[in-house]
């Protein structure tokens, strides 16, 4: 069968509300009007290089699949700002990315998915993903006692998100939130801090060089919610799995740690496989890599230690605030 591209729209924009997104029904009726193959690549953007860790399990579970990858670092972090102002930049990024000859954006942010998903899927024509209704799912499939924590930013936190998704899911779930903004800075300086011999030996096990200061910090984020007898922990922003290890060791051996970058890719996956727009078995997958950011050569760095391989070539964006 010819792996020719297809060119394919929604005929309906709500068909990807996340809500129907596990549906096999739903997901089967994509199928009908779809091609055979789609070689273009999947859209992936995050407020940094914390999105990455989306990039690199679509990577593992597609490694057919191109991708065009583009952190926001210039105006990073998302965090303190508007859940307006988010919604803005997600609109902004998600038409230039339209622009890159997308077939599915995953918004790999989750304080950008919190600001900007809904009005996202509404706007565009092609699949709009976010990361926590990912990470919600398997938050309440994970936990027993139906106590669940979630670490985030101050802007995912504040906007309830979490706290919603999850309980939509079981209402009979407790959910306690606690922002934790230093985690974003230590996540960025281990990375920096890990570029030693002695230090990246140190580091191999979470892809950053843990200071003991940075212990003391996680100890005064988690020791609350260790003491609210959570059993599972959700790393709601994509800088938080490279500092899975340290918050293991604050959170205890007992409370299960939810990264939804994994859940994500199977969403991609799934949704790819009902619309027939997977790339061929033996399409060479290409990955771009872009930047707002003026440090070029440092987020090459950064993503080199995240993904695993060596980003060969990131180029600068210029993107402005008030377009």
């Amino acid at each position: 069968m010819s792996c020719a591209k297809r060119r394919l729209r929604y005929t309906n924009r709500y068909e990807l509300r996340h809500d129907i997104l596990t549906s096999p029904k739903a997901l089967d009726s994509y199928a009908s009007s779809a091609g055979a193959f789609d070689n273009r690549p999947i859209g992936v953007f995050d407020s940094g290089f914390g999105g990455l860790t989306v990039a690199s399990e679509i990577i593992a579970t597609l490694p057919n699949e191109s991708i065009v990858y583009l952190g926001d670092s210039g105006r990073c972090p998302y965090g303190p700002r508007s859940l307006t102002q988010v919604d803005g930049f997600v609109q902004q990024i998600s038409r230039w990315l339209l622009t890159q000859d997308v077939k599915m954006i995953v918004i790999a942010c989750n304080t950008a998915t919190a600001a900007g998903l809904a009005h996202a899927q509404e706007s565009f024509s092609v699949p709009v993903l976010g990361v926590i209704n990912p990470g919600a799912r398997a938050a309440q499939t994970a936990s027993e006692n139906k106590r669940i924590g979630v670490i985030a930013t101050q802007a995912t936190v504040d906007s309830g998100a979490y706290t919603h998704a999850i309980r939509a899911l079981d209402e009979e779930i407790t959910v306690f939130s606690t922002a934790t903004p230093r985690f974003v800075e230590i996540a960025e300086q281990g990375v920096r801090m890990a570029q030693g011999p002695i230090e990246s030996f140190t580091a191999q096990a979470s892809k950053v060089y843990i200071r003991p200061a940075f212990q003391e910090i996680a100890r005064d984020y988690l020791e609350p919610l260790k003491r609210c007898d959570i059993d599972t922990l959700v790393l709601g922003c994509t800088h938080f799995p490279l500092l899975k290890t340290l918050i293991g060791s604050i959170i205890g051996d007992q409370v299960k740690l939810i990264n939804s970058a994994y859940e994500v890719a199977k969403d991609v996956q799934g949704i790819l496989q009902a619309r027939s727009q997977l790339a061929c078995e033996n399409n060479q997958a290409q990955y771009r890599f872009y930047t707002t950011g003026r440090d070029v050569e440092e987020f090459q760095d950064f993503g080199s230690r995240v993904l695993n391989f060596p980003m060969e070539t990131v180029n600068y964006l210029r993107l402005e605030e008030d377009e």
